[in-house]
């Protein structure tokens, strides 16, 4: 009697395993980054700025709105879209055209190219802890690109189907991506500091949807010298979605 009630128990943890695995393939970039012409997402965009030669923080705030405007082919042949970025200073003014840039959802990720950056934003499958380099095809070793702190960027998917609400919009399923988070060096706040290094970065998608929330920043601090006074460099970013179709 035994031997028929062990076979059973087997046949139901493999058709069990058999239901996880058909679940977890669910889970693809497509799914969180839909990709169809005339879809679009605003944003609140603040951006971070260092001003007066580098010694004040100041943060400005806009309205952007991407559009999936077209269906193109990018330099390899393959596939993708164009997205046009809107931006506005607030609701009472007209969207007027800023950017555009590529997406294209190939060979089991996806790629944004920005300002002729390429990022690997998304990889199959979506699923708690699996990590890539995002950031593999960035020259981070040219000096006049100015991206050496790009270098090497562990990007790696948490929070995984987990509801998030962002101005009022709930989502019942969303992903965090995250990209970065270094200090090198020693706190500005210190007399004494002579160099200082932030970055940090990560996203959020929903289901469905797309992108909803992301945050950037990179600054360096130099610390005082004779006859130059110490300052930052960099910027910061932060997109959080205010409404999409």
């Amino acid at each position: 009697m035994l031997r028929p009630v062990l076979a059973i128990c087997f046949l139901f943890f493999l058709f069990s395993c058999e239901k996880k695995i058909e679940t977890f393939e669910t889970e693809k970039v497509s799914d969180y980054y839909p990709l169809e012409v005339g879809k679009y997402i605003e944003y609140q965009l603040d951006s971070t700025l260092f001003i007066d030669f580098g010694k004040v923080q100041t943060v400005v705030s806009y309205q952007i709105k991407d559009v999936v405007d077209s269906k193109i082919v990018d330099n390899q042949g393959r596939p993708s879209f164009r997205v046009l970025r809107y931006i506005r200073k607030d609701a009472s003014e007209n969207w007027l055209p800023s950017i555009a840039y590529m997406v294209t959802d190939a060979d089991n990720r996806l790629e944004v190219v920005e300002n002729e950056i390429r990022f690997i934003k998304l990889i199959n499958p979506v699923r708690q802890d699996v990590s890539w380099k995002g950031n593999k095809f960035i020259d981070t070793y040219s000096t006049d690109m100015g991206l050496m702190y790009m270098d090497d960027w562990d990007y790696i998917y948490d929070s995984v189907g987990a509801p998030l609400t962002i101005n009022g919009l709930s989502f019942d399923n969303t992903v965090k991506v995250f990209e970065r988070d270094e200090f090198l060096g020693r706190d500005p706040s210190i007399p004494e500091t002579q160099y200082a290094e932030k970055n940090f970065a990560y996203e959020k998608y929903a289901k469905g949807i797309g992108l909803i929330y992301r945050e950037f920043l990179h600054w360096e601090y130099q610390g005082a010298q004779p006859g130059r006074e110490a300052y930052y460099e960099g910027y910061g970013v932060k997109l959080t979605i205010t409404g999409h179709n």
